[in-house]
């Protein structure tokens, strides 16, 4: 016990007793860390020199700019994308048609039946576009999808190169896939962009911050000013399309004495396009070599939009928005735009989609060909398409004017100077005696025309745009269904002046002026309703279901989570689903009620039906609200 007792205070003694050095050093390493934890305050503290808020505007200024590049970006690269589709196609369908390049350079190949063909795929393709473009847009990504489509345009350039019934007419088939998916795409990133624009604006917004849907009519000024840009530079196309014309072709074309010399008949009472054209229009075969070349700087800048496409423009929406677009199944995308089809402003709005693609036809393929070459000549061809190109583009910038003015003037004030120009090139025919003299006698009228139907197409298409854009404004999930389900319709009305290139032209300008009249009829009912409040039906679009841990997306499995808890969420769920399809019951109500008088809707066997199921789901959720209550009494 003793010795123990001896060993305990030796222990003490051993602890109590330090080295003489000891206390300085622990009051060295105290300082020091003293001195440190300051320097780290005033390093991670508050500098007096930053501004976080001046530092936050000009983050945010940054990225207004980088929308701007956008938007420009955009418009260039699909300005140059069509100036090198539509220019190839011009030199090659003339080049083709020449009785006397086809016999020398293709005898055995029949380019005249493959270009049939490529036509064909080119125009035919398209009116399938609704059944793949969602799909396409929501799998690859907008951005994705604009720069796989201008690569199927670079794609049919290149066939050109080797010019084969296999290489031409697989390449014009892609074009008609990839035409609704690379406008559907254009129409909802430029629509995106100005949604982007508004919340750099405003990014001190609640709304904006928490990521909420955005208020009624709050980015409808970016939305026009952005539409107007894009149309004001991708009209240039029609400009540019003709460089290999003006510069190359040009040269080795016939006079107008030797082309029209069998021509009798020009405008309204033509059947077809010029009845008695020529079939040797070229004075010379062009070198091969040469046409290598052009096609060679055509390939260029189909690689040259490609790139715009691909460094140029940035996503149109964030990584976790594009997760949420894709998760709602693969069979709802597929299903939807023919679901978005029941809105009322879709369905009334689809006159003007169908007269959009009419027009734009009619002006590069009848009335240029029908009316302008057929009365000045092929070469004065490049010189009308020009002149539209400019009108269209300079035109564009008269959609502004919505900015002050109601949405109403731009559409109808397009469609007020097409009605005009339809009667007059009704009544305009024109019977040829002396062809060495039409020429200068009707290049001014022919100009005239031509600006002033370059006005109407400016006012229409940007118009149309513009208008969509404002009314999905809010719905920024719903974009690239109603822009599919507009440049369907447009495709739908290419394939019509595919098949009636050969009928008459009074028949071709009264079809053009019933489509008219009846769209503007159409918009009048759908403004009417939009006044009176009618509330569209829309379908719903699920809720987004991560099935996989994303990067943004660490969702684990509660394994604390009860039944209950789980039945309750399935319950919410299950609310709000029938509190959507109550609103939808409504909404059609309304539709109906606008369209049929009050009582004699109310009292309609499919009112009735409506009520009783709209009377039942209410009485199910009281039901559900009942049971939850004697769930928790317990």
């Amino acid at each position: 016990m003793e010795a123990s007792d001896g060993e305990e205070h030796i222990r003490d003694a051993d602890r109590v007793v330090a080295p003489p050095n000891g206390g300085m050093n622990e009051l060295l390493n105290v300082g020091q860390e003293d001195n440190i934890q300051g320097q780290m305050e005033e390093f991670l503290g508050p500098q007096a020199e930053y501004n976080e808020e001046e530092e936050e505007r000009k983050y945010y200024r940054r990225k207004r700019l980088g929308v701007i590049k956008n938007v420009l970006a955009a418009s260039v690269g699909a300005m140059i994308v069509y100036s090198v589709y539509m220019g190839l196609l011009q030199m090659q369908l003339i080049l083709h048609y020449d009785m006397t390049y086809r016999e020398v350079k293709y005898s055995n190949l029949g380019l005249e039946d493959i270009d049939r063909k490529m036509l064909m795929g080119i125009n035919v393709t398209p009116i399938i576009g609704l059944l793949y473009t969602p799909v396409l847009i929501r799998f690859l990504g907008t951005k994705w999808m604009m720069f796989l489509a201008s690569g199927i345009y670079a794609l049919f350039v290149s066939t050109n190169y080797w010019e084969r019934y296999y290489t031409l007419v697989p390449s014009a088939v892609a074009i008609g896939v990839a035409i609704v998916p690379f406008w559907a795409s254009l129409g909802n990133y430029i629509t995106r962009m100005a949604q982007q624009y508004y919340e750099y604006v405003n990014y001190k917004e609640e709304h904006v911050q928490e990521q909420k849907k955005l208020p009624k009519g709050a980015c409808h000024s970016y939305i026009i000013i952005f539409h107007s840009v894009f149309h004001i530079i991708f009209h240039l196309s029609f400009v540019f399309a003709e460089f290999p014309m003006r510069l190359v072709l040009n040269d080795y074309l016939h006079e107008s004495n030797h082309i029209l010399c069998n021509v009798k008949t020009c405008g309204a009472a033509v059947s077809g396009v010029i009845p008695g054209f020529n079939t040797t229009v070229l004075t010379r075969l062009p070198r091969s070599m040469l046409l290598i070349q052009v096609e060679s700087v055509l390939m260029g800048f189909a690689f040259l939009g490609m790139i715009i496409f691909l460094v140029l423009c940035g996503a149109a929406y964030r990584p976790t928005e594009e997760i949420d677009l894709r998760s709602i199944g693969w069979g709802n995308i597929f299903q939807l735009p023919f679901k978005h089809l029941r809105d009322y402003r879709l369905r009334l709005l689809c006159p003007f989609f169908i007269y959009s693609g009419f027009e734009v036809l009619f002006a590069v393929t009848g009335f240029s060909l029908s009316y302008g070459v057929c009365i000045l000549g092929l070469k004065s061809l490049w010189l009308l398409i020009v002149v539209y190109g400019l009108s269209c583009s300079v035109f564009s910038s008269l959609s502004l004017c919505i900015l002050r003015l109601p949405r109403w003037l731009c559409l109808m004030s397009g469609a007020a100077v097409h009605f005009v120009l339809l009667v007059a090139l009704l009544a305009w025919s024109l019977h040829i005696k002396e062809p060495p003299i039409k020429g200068t006698w009707y290049l001014g009228p022919l100009i005239v025309i031509t600006v002033l139907w370059g006005l109407g197409t400016a006012l229409n298409k940007t118009g149309v745009s513009t208008l969509i854009g404002m009314l999905y404004a809010e719905e920024k999930e719903r974009l690239d269904f109603v822009y599919t389900i507009y440049h369907w319709w447009q495709a739908i009305a290419i394939f019509i002046v595919y098949l009636w290139s050969n009928m008459p032209m009074r028949a071709k300008l009264s079809i053009l002026l019933a489509t008219l009249l009846v769209a503007c009829y159409c918009y009048w009912v759908m403004e009417r309703r939009l006044a009176r409040d009618v509330r569209p039906r829309l379908p719903r679009i699920p809720r987004p279901r991560h099935k996989v841990k994303g990067y943004r997306y660490l969702e684990e499995d509660n394994s604390d989570e009860s039944d209950s808890e789980r039945s309750e969420e399935d319950e919410e769920e299950k609310e709000e689903d029938e509190d959507h399809v109550a609103e939808e019951i409504e909404a059609e109500d309304r539709e109906e009620g606008g369209q049929v008088g009050g009582a004699q809707g109310a009292d309609s066997p499919r009112a009735r039906r409506r009520g009783v199921e709209g009377h039942r789901y209410k009485q199910d959720k009281e039901d559900a609200h009942v049971k939850e209550g004697e769930r928790d009494e317990r």
